[in-house]
């Protein structure tokens, strides 16, 4: 696709050529993808200012964050502290994850499981779902109108769930007229990896009430979550911050405590 992602250029290429070797085995994965029941509903754990906490060890952004990370251990906490949702991160050579990390976390606990890639070919639902995702980012600045259909029908094939993400007005727009059940608004600028959390109150009150609005990116500190919040997520996505505190499963409980406190 023709278009200028900035830092993130090389990391779009690099998933289009792994898509392409996936391919090889589409028929298997299609054949797994479809025989799984019904994934686990993000709508259904999102009660109002609510948390999806995430782990990575590694960001373009952030640089290293926690090399010495136990997928299925942090999991059990973050659930344990409240989180509605875990999303993982499973790109190897700029996040250091992997499906092995998805599939640890899909068994440790009992709430949805989100894998967070770059989706560049419906192929990749089918493997995420495989490995144990209930839902799959998608990334609206990577995929074409038609690529973005063909992907949120992948997701209904192996009955999965999909959240779509967004950066600007024209982004949200193409969205919106796809048949989209969950939207995440970035407040990182993917072309500069710079954030604002001005971002998602200017794209929220463009989003209809009946689709879920996830805030992502740029969220430091409890007052952040609840401003979003108040400003209208449902659910906040917090990745770097609980990545880098010295307790990841204190800093998810302090999230979640504020974030309920402002939905209340």
């Amino acid at each position: 696709m023709n278009v200028d992602l900035g830092a993130l250029t090389p990391i779009a290429a690099r998933k289009a050529r792994e898509a392409e070797e996936l391919r090889c085995a589409a028929a298997g994965l299609w054949a797994k993808a479809e025989a799984l029941p019904h994934a686990r509903d993000l709508r259904a754990a999102l009660t109002g200012g609510t948390v999806i906490a995430e782990m990575k060890r590694r960001s373009p952004s952030g640089g290293e964050l926690r090399s010495a990370l136990d997928p299925a251990a942090v999991a059990r906490g973050y659930a344990h502290a409240g989180a509605a949702a875990i999303s993982v991160l499973t790109d190897a050579v700029d996040f250091g994850g992997s499906l092995d990390d998805l599939d640890a976390v899909h068994g440790a606990v009992q709430i949805p499981v989100l894998r967070k890639d770059f989706v560049v070919d419906p192929v990749q639902i089918a493997e995420a779902r495989v490995a144990g995702a209930d839902w799959v980012l998608l990334i609206v600045a990577l995929l074409d109108g038609a690529l973005l259909d063909a992907c949120l029908d992948a997701v209904r094939r192996a009955h999965g769930h999909a959240i779509v993400e967004v950066h600007d007005e024209a982004e949200l727009a193409r969205a919106l007229d796809s048949d989209v059940e969950c939207i995440g608004i970035n407040n990182r600028d993917l072309r500069t990896l710079r954030t604002d959390l001005s971002t998602f109150g200017r794209l929220r009150s463009l989003v209809p009430d009946s689709i879920v609005c996830i805030s992502e990116s740029g969220i430091r500190e409890p007052a952040d979550a609840a401003r979003l919040v108040l400003e209208g997520a449902d659910a906040v996505l917090l990745g770097e911050v609980l990545m880098r505190a010295a307790d990841p499963v204190a800093a998810c409980a302090a999230m979640v405590v504020a974030a309920r406190e402002a939905a209340a």
